[in-house]
Formats: structure tokens, C-alpha cells, sequence
């Protein structure tokens, strides 16, 4: 980052790519299915056995020979001897010869002998003997043996995101841990000596702490495992004896507050006894001042700005696509969409400004968006109200209504 006083800024691109090459990676883990669910594999898993594992009945009804249906007909229906009955969970294989039938249940195993199965409302579902009222080819309403995956074939690779459908097929195939890419290890600090918790009453001149809620809670979204450590004072020794004590519990380390050039700035004092963190600025609005390097054994640190508005913008910008990268995603920023501006926007020449704004969806299929709030980085409640981020350009100075601008939706586990 230019150092200071030297006049010169980094674009928010040029700041993106020092972030993401100072993120490495994290050694894959082994977790149980559901605790691995959201994650990305990271292992190629081969079928250990076919699916389905044996023939088995793909509806209620009769097994039968086919070749013993074919002159069945509504007006002509065949009758066979039922010799049996085969429930879901027998364990034995039975069997059946010519001209006979057996009642049969979803799942069950197919008597050997059988090669189809008449469904229940195609017969008069007798007991002792079943009439049916229309063929079947041989394989009708069967499932047989690794229709849908054989034995030794690929079925997830390493990469693979493991959603709800993922976890099934592992299930099915046996596995109950697999190896994958685990959630980022996120701590997040507030910074300030004006700062109370929430449920205390503040007194004049202290300000509740929202900053580590909406970062934590900011990095869970984006799929950390993240947790807040709470407030530290503006004490230089205090902060570095929390962040030593915590270098070996976190992947990613995020203060908020004391980033600026003020005189009581502790952050920025504090670190460079710690570890290598740059401390510069953007060229965006807010989120102007940010600090980022490693501290220990290359523990990532973000510092972001005390405005919560500037703490979210910074994040989005910054924070989210490393913890991405962590996750082994394939794309690290938001999706982003275009849309109408319903009123003018103006923004600093050479700056990358973001507005807190509502995004709207059209009758017509298309987007537009308003603006919630004004520029302020301390507007809490405009950002609550808020769903998106508009992006203006740094060599865009004004948008008119009705033109095409870029929007982020910040839409909860956009992923």
C-alpha cells in the first residue's frame, strides 16, 4: 500500500490482489457428513459398491416373468398363482418359477426367477391369485444393479460442493466422514476505549459496540466459522497480548477501529511490533483507511475502519473474498447485477464510492435501485434498511435517473 503521505492511492483491484496473494490455505479436514455440509470436497470419492446394490422393486405389485403377461388385456386379463409375499428389508433372496407370481414391496428385493413387475392398479390386487390387466416388458418397474452408479465409478470429485443431494449420495454409498476444505477460523476484535457491550447503559461519550456483531456475523455469511472476542481498550500492551494469545486459535484475525492517523491510534503502533501489516489507503468511499498483513506464523490480519459503514464496505471488498479463497471457491466477490437508478447519485472524481441502496425487481424481469440513507459511514439504521451496495465508478462523477449503474445484493449466504 503507498505509504503515507506519499499522495498516492491504491484502486480497490490493485488492494484485492495483495490481499489474495498474502491468503494461503488451510490443510483439509475430516468431518462427519452433516458438519461437512456447505463445504468443498477434497477428495475425488470412487462408488465402493454399485447403486442400487441389488435388483430390487421400483413400485408396489407383483413380480413376475414378463414373458407370462404378454397376452394380458383389459378384456382378457391373465391370472397367476401368488406363491409369496417380499417386503422392503428381507434379507434372503427368494425365488419363482414360471407362471407364478409374488406380491412384492417398493425395495424389496427381486425373487430370482422374476424380471418385471406388474403395479397394483393394474390388477385386482388378489391374494391368493392376482389377475392383471396389461403386459409388461422384461426390466418394467425394476431397478436393477448400478443403474444409476456402478461399482469402482467416480461420484463426487474433489472441488464439489457439498449440498443436501452430495451428502445423500455419500450416505448412500456408505461414507459417514469425508475430506474436505474446512470453515475459516474467523476472529473479530473492536478496538476503542469508548467502547461498552451490548445490555450496558452507555454514558455520555461511550458508543455500544455493533462493529464485532456485524463483522462475525458478516464472516459467518460469507461461511467462516467466526466468533467475537469483544472490546479492547486503546491500550498498546493489552492489544498485543490478545492478539499473541489468539494467533494460534484463528486463520483470519479482524480488528475494527484505530486505523486512521490519529494520535491514539493504537492498532497501528501495536502491530508493527507483531508482525509485517501495511497500513495505507483506497481508493474507495467509505473504507478510505485499511491496514492488512500477517502477524505469527502468517495469521492474515484485516484493520478495518471503526465506521460500521466503512466496516461492512471493507469487508465486502477485502475480508469475504479471502475467507472464499480459504473455502476454495471457485469466484471470491458477490454477484453483482445491473439496474435503473431511480434517482440522481453523485460521487468524488477517482474514487470507488458505494452507497447503501434498495434493490427493486421490475414487472418487466429487470432490476432498479435506490438509494437508503446518505453518505455517512455512522448510519447504522440506513444500512440495516438496506439490501445492496451501489458501485460507483471512480471515473463516474454523476449518475442521472434511469441510467444503468452496478449493485451488489447483499443477500444472506449469497454463495
Amino acid at each position: 500500500m503507498a505509504a503515507e503521505g506519499a499522495g498516492t492511492l491504491r484502486t480497490v483491484e490493485e488492494q484485492l490482489a495483495v490481499v489474495l496473494d498474502g491468503i494461503g490455505t488451510i490443510d483439509p479436514i475430516e468431518l462427519t457428513l452433516l458438519d461437512a455440509q456447505g463445504l468443498l470436497l477434497a477428495e475425488n470419492v470412487l462408488a465402493d459398491l454399485p447403486l442400487p446394490s441389488f435388483e430390487n422393486a421400483a413400485t408396489d405389485g407383483y413380480a413376475v416373468r414378463a414373458v407370462d403377461t404378454r397376452s394380458a388385456s383389459p378384456a382378457e386379463p391373465i391370472t397367476l398363482p401368488v406363491i409369496g409375499d417380499v417386503v422392503a428389508g428381507t434379507k434372503s433372496r427368494s425365488g419363482m418359477g414360471p407362471g407364478l407370481a409374488m406380491r412384492i414391496m417398493t425395495g424389496a428385493p427381486m425373487p430370482a426367477g422374476a424380471d418385471a413387475v406388474i403395479p397394483l392398479e393394474d390388477t385386482d390386487r388378489g391374494v391368493a391369485r392376482v389377475a392383471a390387466w396389461r403386459p409388461v416388458e422384461s426390466g418394467e418397474f425394476v431397478r436393477r444393479v448400478g443403474e444409476d452408479l456402478q461399482a469402482g465409478a467416480p461420484a463426487i470429485a474433489s472441488g464439489s460442493a457439498l449440498g443436501p443431494q452430495q451428502i445423500a449420495l455419500l450416505a448412500a454409498l456408505g461414507r459417514d466422514r469425508v475430506l474436505v476444505r474446512p470453515r475459516p477460523r474467523v476472529l473479530v476484535l473492536s478496538t476503542g476505549s469508548e467502547l461498552i457491550e451490548v445490555g450496558q447503559r452507555a454514558s455520555f461519550g461511550e458508543v455500544t459496540d455493533s462493529n464485532s456483531y456485524l463483522v462475525a456475523a458478516a464472516a459467518r455469511d460469507a461461511g467462516a466459522d467466526s466468533r467475537r472476542f469483544g472490546i479492547v481498550p486503546d491500550d498498546h500492551s493489552k492489544l498485543l497480548d490478545i492478539l499473541e494469545s489468539q494467533l494460534l486459535r484463528a486463520d483470519i484475525l479482524v480488528t475494527t477501529g484505530g486505523v486512521s492517523m490519529g494520535a491514539f491510534d493504537v492498532v497501528r503502533q501495536a502491530l508493527t511490533e507483531l508482525g509485517t501489516v501495511e497500513f495505507g489507503q483506497v481508493a474507495m468511499q467509505p473504507g478510505r483507511a485499511l491496514g492488512f498483513g500477517h502477524l505469527g506464523a502468517r495469521v492474515p490480519i484485516f484493520c478495518l475502519p471503526g465506521n460500521p459503514v466503512s466496516a461492512l464496505v471493507s469487508f465486502e471488498a477485502f475480508v469475504r473474498p479471502a475467507i472464499r479463497k480459504l473455502l476454495g471457491k471457485r469466484t471470491f466477490g458477490r454477484a453483482t447485477v445491473q439496474a435503473a437508478a431511480l434517482e440522481r447519485m453523485e460521487s468524488p472524481a477517482g474514487v470507488r464510492q458505494f452507497r447503501r441502496g434498495v434493490l427493486h425487481r421490475e414487472a418487466t424481469g429487470g432490476y432498479s435501485v435506490s438509494l437508503v440513507g446518505g453518505p455517512g459511514a455512522h448510519l447504522i439504521a440506513a444500512m440495516a434498511a438496506s439490501n445492496c451496495l451501489v458501485v460507483i465508478d471512480e471515473v463516474v462523477t454523476e449518475v442521472v435517473p434511469g441510467s444503468r449503474v452496478t449493485v451488489v445484493p447483499l443477500l444472506l449466504s449469497n454463495r
